[in-house]
């Protein structure tokens, strides 16, 4: 069978669209082709935002522009992942799961859908308000909270009650006289007394950035 005979352009040409997909319109239009006198009988679409509109051109230049097509030419490779990401859900904006609306930003690309009245960047804007700002520690003191089971947003009270904790749990004596986490417990009081000598700024309670 060959599959170039000309039996099988019209069949190939029925279904216009994205896919760059020719179809056959019977009429006396010209070529858009610059300088082919042909007639334009083959529509194919323009592209990128101006879905709805076609070239008529003659069976030897669509079959050249259908092999060239590309609905997304002059796309970033994140702006393609993005719109064939948002073509899953209509290109409505969605929120990542778990994540407060009023905190999140929505993952409508700002270059095929551009919120002009602020609506999306002002939430996300508010959200990362009222977020608090992580303290930067050097990284002995990271690594101290680290060993003791606690982040950077512990403050003295929650390092001194953590410590506690600890020593309860891998003191011998409150195993039966049992010294395997001795080592362990080293380690739990050495954090402990470099700590206290670090003055930790965690940021207070509703504190925005």
């Amino acid at each position: 069978m060959n599959l170039n005979s000309h039996h099988f352009d019209r069949i190939r040409s029925k279904s216009a669209g994205k896919s760059g997909k020719a179809a056959a319109v019977p009429s006396k239009t010209p070529c858009d082709h610059p300088g082919c006198t042909e007639a334009g009988d083959y529509r194919a679409p323009q592209g990128r935002d101006r879905e709805g509109q076609y070239f008529c051109f003659c069976i030897d230049h669509v079959r050249e522009y259908n092999a060239t097509y590309d609905y997304f030419s002059g796309m970033s490779d994140d702006a393609v992942q993005k719109y064939q990401k948002e073509a899953l859900v209509g290109h409505r904006p969605t929120w990542n799961m778990g994540v407060n609306r009023a905190a999140g930003e929505p993952s409508a690309p700002d270059d095929l859908h551009p919120d002009s009245l602020g609506i999306f960047k002002a939430r996300a804007r508010q959200g990362r308000a009222d977020a608090p700002r992580r303290p930067y520690y050097s990284i002995a003191t990271t690594k101290a909270l680290t060993a003791m089971g606690l982040d950077e947003m512990a403050d003295a009270a929650a390092v001194k009650a953590r410590y506690k904790q600890l020593v309860k749990q891998l003191h011998p004596d409150a195993n039966g006289g049992d010294r395997s986490n001795e080592d362990k417990l080293r380690d739990i009081i050495r954090a402990y007394n470099f700590l206290k000598t670090i003055k930790l700024s965690p940021p207070a309670a509703g504190a925005a950035r």
